[in-house]
């Protein structure tokens, strides 16, 4: 019998292989997809363009999973991940392309990336700035903001909804709930992309919408640079690189989860620069094929559990196929033809829960407690602020127009403003979050439960 601290080596023969690996990215496909048509309906590309896209997406996905899990060098952790476009990041990506054109979005997401690289000699330093408070804080503010450019896919560029699209967009979002509630298992984990099937179906069914697959055939190999030349704003990219810092605490968590998991020693100090280049390192690709950040998962180590095969070979498994799915041009160019409302019906259940997520990290935090003298009301107060300072330009979108460009860029991107105040109160020796034990909360990943380890930044159902 294979020993625990072994199985993450073990080496499973091909028709298991197979099988096992189908389960990995049936699990996880509906995150990719979900993402380009978001992208693809924000942008308005056309469908051919959508479909390279998801060419590209399913391209790193699957070359980052094998990245993570067979390990190259110092990139990567030789441990049972995959690799998706972030939920969050996408957010993110879209208001930048939305304010400044997709080419500099393609450049902030190249800036987060060499950022995120520079950052990890300075792991144990950065990843404090960003307790579950302060993560709690960005992901709320990012639901939030990600669920208005969701609805504008149902209602168009003018906010002004036609009934049978916001009817489609209903349907899909029942679909999915239902199938979430009636399914179980991996099925479950595939709810969004039921939906998204359900809600198409209607669509061609009784006319609510139209479904028009991209024209042509053969294989659908990824366009370098599709948007054009990226350019460099620091100041656009800002929210960009504050998430790119973040994502280290979430990094710290996902990794040392999956290393207990497969029962090796949880080491963050050595791992989690490892699992993090292997991010940048691919995101820095993905970028030139016009893709947001790619961020690893370890949601899918649920299915290890369940089957009881915990071996990296089979996520590696699962890349292999990935890589296949995009280039296979037939996939693709039918995928391309979903309607929008039906992708934003589908965005909208999927970045509430974002949302939802960010409710629960501060929940975490203790914002309130009945016992002042354990400090822990310190943290209502740090919230309170920095949900004002986040969600004023959201709702109020006007509020500093008449500011400097270098004090807009900051000011008015609710998640830079919220998490740039979050951090900075939570530094202040007065407003700091203390434990009931009495010590400065530690940062994510080090002190907490495993199941506290889950997928908070990733945008996943």
């Amino acid at each position: 019998m294979t020993r625990a601290a072994d199985a993450v080596d073990e080496r499973v023969p091909v028709r298991r292989l197979a099988p096992l690996a189908a389960q990995h990215v049936l699990a996880m496909i509906a995150a990719p997809v979900s993402t380009v048509f978001l992208v693809a309906d924000t942008l308005r590309l056309a469908p051919a363009a959508t479909a390279s896209l998801l060419s590209a997406v399913l391209l790193m996905c699957g070359a980052g999973t094998l990245l993570q899990s067979l390990g190259l060098w110092r990139f990567g952790d030789r441990l049972p991940f995959v690799m998706l476009p972030g939920g969050a990041a996408t957010a993110l990506f879209l208001q930048i392309a939305e304010e400044h054109g997709a080419p500099t979005a393609v450049g902030s997401v190249l800036l987060a990336a060499a950022l995120l690289l520079a950052v990890l000699p300075l792991y144990a330093r950065v990843v404090r700035l960003f307790p579950p408070l302060v993560m709690g804080v960005t992901v709320l503010l990012i639901g939030i903001a990600m669920i208005r450019v969701a609805a504008r896919l149902v209602t168009g560029p003018d906010g002004t909804g036609e009934p049978r699209a916001v009817l489609l967009a209903a349907l899909t979002v029942a679909a999915t709930c239902g199938a979430y509630v009636l399914l179980r298992g991996v099925w479950r984990q595939t709810s969004v992309l039921i939906g998204m099937a359900a809600g198409t179906g209607l669509a061609a069914l009784t006319g609510l919408g139209g479904f028009t697959p991209a024209a042509g055939g053969g294989f659908a190999p990824p366009v370098l640079l599709p948007y054009g030349s990226p350019r460099f704003d620091l100041l656009a990219a800002l929210p960009l690189l504050v998430f790119a810092l973040t994502t280290l605490a979430e990094i710290t968590g996902q990794t040392v989860l999956n290393s207990e998991t497969v029962g090796r020693a949880p080491d963050p100090g050595r791992d989690v620069p490892r699992v993090a280049r292997a991010d940048a390192l691919v995101s820095l690709a993905g970028g030139l094929f016009g893709t947001s950040l790619m961020v690893t998962s370890a949601e899918n180590i649920g299915i290890g559990r369940l089957s009881g095969v915990r071996s990296r070979f089979v996520t590696a498994g699962a890349g292999v196929l990935l890589v296949t799915l995009g280039l296979a041009a037939p996939v693709s160019r039918l995928l391309a033809g979903i309607p929008a409302p039906v992708v934003g019906g589908s965005s909208l259940v999927v970045y509430a829960v974002i949302a939802v997520m960010g409710v629960e990290m501060l929940r975490r935090a203790e914002l309130g407690g009945a016992d002042a003298g354990t400090g822990a009301g310190r943290g209502t107060l740090v919230a309170a602020l920095a949900l004002a300072a986040g969600l004023l330009p959201l709702l109020v979108p006007e509020l500093y127009a008449g500011f400097p460009a270098p004090a807009r860029a900051v000011l008015g991107s609710g998640v830079v403003a919220g998490t740039l105040t979050a951090v900075l109160l939570t530094a202040l020796p007065g407003l700091r979050p203390v434990a009931r034990t009495g010590k400065v909360r530690e940062a994510p990943g080090h002190g907490l439960s495993s199941a506290e380890h889950g997928d908070r930044l990733r945008g996943r159902v």
